[in-house]
């Protein structure tokens, strides 16, 4: 048995076993109060006695240590503040001297003093070093390097007043430079002169060139020799802050200098003008790629890219020079390329990714200058809406396209750049294999992109053909032709890719396709045999790309798949409703006699979805038949009779289409509405203003149907059956009625509402009651208005008010009947149906 300690002991156990734990915890918190005393310190502090354990304590023994030693200054913060604040009140006071005091001294007093405390603040560093006091140091060394700026202007005011300012800054940053240069290597221990040595240096070669006001090409020769020192710096020496500075100098200098060289090597006019600042932009490559060596991984990328940019302008800029307008693209396109045969060059991954990037950005900027011809040659075609079967133009197509006054000298090289880029794409994407092997160490390079490279290929090509034909400003027919073809090709681009599940190929050659086939469609509306012919092969391409993908599917479809399949079939009835539009139009029909042919489309498609009933194709066809529908329906608003016939035609097709279980919910109503309208129309036509004989044919089809669905649903509601069709009757009726000054419609319009509400009451049916004796309360009130108002105007005008209070009074007296009276009223009506 387990052995339970009386209450008291068990308490007492509790208590020396929490007064161990606190004891404990003491201990530990101390141990941490030194073990931070000691991270903290500037030198190791001698750990305290440890202390035997506490019985029954767990973990490693701990004794409180002693107090923490704390260091005897404020710590280095304090220290660098207060240096650093001192070494720029000397720094001031020497400017001070320099720019004020100057003048009120001699010649050999002014130099004694400079020398004095330039040497001596130069000489102090190395006493303060060997001392330790390296902060000290620090702040003597940059008074020193101030000192020594002032010392080179005060030289220059004094005695060398008469030399170029350009010149000499020129000279003695150069001094300053190598002087600071030795200073930073003997003293090794400071931080500021090699960076500061660095800084100075960008300054003389460019100084001297301005100086000497040198051409551009000396101009950008001074950058890059400059940007070459700052590379080497930056290659050789290890320490952080000289590499950083010499790096920073080495890319704002070498791009300056690159930007100058392009400029010389774009405004050459002859290969000799161009040469030299080929051969810099050369050289600033070779100082990229030397750079590059030992940068980190992302400036490494950015070298390369640069280096391949730079070999792109000089060796294209070179070239370009015996050519003229825009055939200067091609070259460069060329010169792109051949960056490319650096990616297997031992250069680093880095380095070979900036080379394969450059030959990108040049391929890019080539297609963004074709990208102009392209846009005139999608848009130009929309003017042709303005000009239907104005006849084919007299010049070519430029003429056609709206175009002819564009530089087409200048963009004559369109077509060859993008069908470069897209056979170089092409051809990648067939040996993608040899080419992921080639390009292994580039990163991105995978299995994904050959999807890419081949959808921009199709793209571009696409681009290429079609911009083809207006550089050449071929004739309009042999430009239709060409974009005709283009199309069909596209279309079975689109099949093939979807059938060899290549999902990018197809949206691409989709795309590609539907600008295709507007952009001729439109082209062909300059002619009426050119419509025929370019709108029956729109038709005939449309239907068959969607019967050829409307196959039953032996695995899972892409979502392209079935959005190809329905932009095919809706173009196709699009295509053959623009031919059923022609067709009026060549028969010079007007445009409500044209109205019946595109209602043959839209019959045609309905057939079609009850042929193709099941299959995935059906229900494109049916929704872009509506479309024709709808558009036969405005043609014939200006010719009310016609307008009749084509909403009867309608309502015949939706009926028809009713006759099938699936599309009867939306078809039947579709059909009735329109029947309805139909009929509306033919009587507005032949002038019938009575609404009964709108209301009539539709309200008594609706209550029977209502009745008959009350034989089989008893349980029906009286509003879902009756509701609708006595709406229909009684409401326009009354409306009419209220205007109406005779008493015939008013008469029969009460008798009417009178039997319906009979009726309501009779077979407690809630809609015939309300709506019955709605009606009839109305019709009364308007009948009785009349006599209720001579009434009240032969009566004294104290007779209403007096009534009106009576009225109240016994409404008063009787509330609570009348409430319950209301109550029984308002259940009886819930109960009926």
């Amino acid at each position: 048995m387990e052995h339970v300690p009386p209450p008291a002991e068990e308490l007492a156990l509790l208590d020396r076993e929490l007064a161990r734990l606190d004891l404990r915890r003491a201990q530990l918190l101390t141990r941490r109060a030194w073990l931070v005393s000691i991270l903290q310190a500037p030198r190791p502090v001698a750990a305290p006695p440890v202390a035997a354990p506490v019985a029954g304590s767990f973990g490693p023994p701990f004794a409180p240590p002693a107090a923490p030693a704390r260091p005897a200054d404020g710590g280095n913060g304090a220290q660098n503040l207060l240096l650093t604040l001192g070494g720029l009140l000397l720094t001031v006071a020497a400017i001070a001297f320099t720019l004020v005091s100057w003048g009120h001294m001699g010649i050999g007093g002014r130099s004694a003093v400079l020398a004095t405390v330039t040497a001596a603040a130069l000489a102090a560093p190395a006493l303060l070093l060997r001392r330790g006091l390296t902060s000290t140091a620090e702040s003597l060394g940059a008074l020193a390097a101030v000192l020594m700026v002032l010392d080179a202007y005060a030289l220059h005011r004094v005695a060398l007043a008469d030399t170029d300012p350009l010149g000499y800054a020129a000279v003695a940053s150069a001094v300053l430079a190598v002087v600071w240069a030795a200073y930073g290597l003997l003293l090794d221990g400071l931080r500021l002169p090699l960076p500061l040595a660095v800084l100075t240096a960008q300054l003389p070669l460019v100084l001297g060139a301005a100086a000497e006001g040198a051409a551009p090409v000396v101009f950008a020769g001074a950058l890059l020799v400059t940007a070459a020192l700052d590379c080497a710096v930056a290659v050789r020496f290890t320490g952080l802050a000289v590499r950083v500075t010499a790096g920073i100098g080495l890319w704002v200098t070498g791009g300056a200098g690159l930007l100058v060289a392009l400029g010389e090597s774009l405004d050459a006019a002859r290969p000799s003008q161009a040469v030299v600042p080929g051969a810099l932009l050369l050289a600033g490559a070779a100082i990229a790629l030397a750079g590059a060596r030992r940068a980190a991984a992302g400036f490494a990328g950015a070298a390369g890219a640069v280096a391949g940019l730079a070999a792109v302008a000089a060796v294209g800029g070179v070239l370009t020079t015996t050519l003229s307008g825009g055939w200067s693209v091609p070259v460069y396109l060329v010169c792109g390329g051949l960056v490319l045969l650096g990616v297997r060059a031992p250069l680093g991954r880095p380095v070979r990714q900036g080379l394969a990037g450059a030959a990108g950005v040049v391929a890019l900027g080539a297609v963004l200058f074709s990208a102009t011809p392209v846009a005139v040659v999608l848009v130009g075609p929309v003017a042709q809406l303005g000009r239907l079967w104005s006849g084919v133009p007299d010049g070519g197509i430029r003429e056609a396209l709206g175009a002819s006054e564009l530089p087409w000298d200048e963009m004559a090289s369109s077509p060859v750049v993008l069908l470069m880029v897209a056979v170089t794409l092409g051809a990648a994407r067939f040996r993608w294999e040899s080419v992921a092997r080639w390009a292994e160490p580039v990163r991105g390079v995978g299995a994904s992109g050959r999807g890419t490279a081949g959808a921009w290929a199709l793209v571009l090509g696409w681009a290429g053909l079609t911009v083809l034909a207006p550089a050449l400003d071929v004739s309009y027919a042999v430009a239709v032709a060409t974009q005709s073809v283009l199309v069909v090709a596209s279309a079975a681009l689109v099949v093939g890719a979807l059938r060899r599940g290549t999902a990018g190929v197809a949206v691409a050659a989709s795309v590609c396709g539907a600008f295709g086939a507007v952009g001729v469609a439109l082209l062909s509306l300059c002619s009426e045999p050119a419509t025929y012919a370019v709108f029956v092969l729109l038709t005939a391409v449309g239907a068959g790309v969607a019967t050829a993908l409307d196959g039953p599917a032996r695995e899972p479809r892409p979502p392209v798949w079935s959005g190809v399949r329905s932009a095919a079939a809706c173009a196709a009835v699009a295509g053959a409703t623009v031919l059923a539009v022609a067709g009026g139009a060549s028969l010079e029909l007007e445009a409500h006699e044209t109205a019946p042919l595109l209602l043959v489309v839209t019959a045609v498609t309905a057939v079609l979805g009850a042929v193709l009933k099941g299959r995935a194709l059906g229900l494109p066809v049916e929704a872009a038949g509506v479309p024709a529908g709808a558009a036969a329906v405005v043609m014939a608003v200006g010719d009310m009779p016609f307008l009749a016939l084509v909403l009867a035609l309608c309502g015949t097709v939706a009926a028809g289409t009713a006759l099938r279980p699936e599309r009867r919910p939306v078809a039947g109503y579709v059909a009735t509405a329109l029947f309805v309208l139909a009929s509306w129309v033919r009587l507005s036509a032949s002038g019938v203003g009575s609404p009964e004989a709108y209301t009539l044919p539709v309200s008594v089809p609706v209550l029977v149907i209502g009745w008959l669905r009350r034989r089989r649903d008893p349980a029906a509601s009286s509003w879902t059956a009756y509701g609708a069709g006595l709406a229909v009757s009684l409401v326009p009726s009354l409306l009419v009625a209220l205007g109406d000054t005779g008493w015939t419609r008013p008469l029969l319009l009460g008798v009417a509402a009178l039997v319906i509400t009979l009726l309501g009451a009779r077979l407690r049916l809630q809609a015939l009651l309300v709506l019955g004796g709605s009606v009839l309360a109305l019709d009364a009130l308007h009948e009785l208005a009349p006599y209720v108002v001579q009434v009240v105007g032969a009566m004294p005008r104290w007779v209403v008010p007096a009534l009106a209070g009576a009225v109240l009074l016994a409404v008063g007296a009787t509330y609570e009947k009348r409430l319950r009276d209301a109550r029984r009223l308002r259940d009886a009506l819930g109960r009926m149906r």
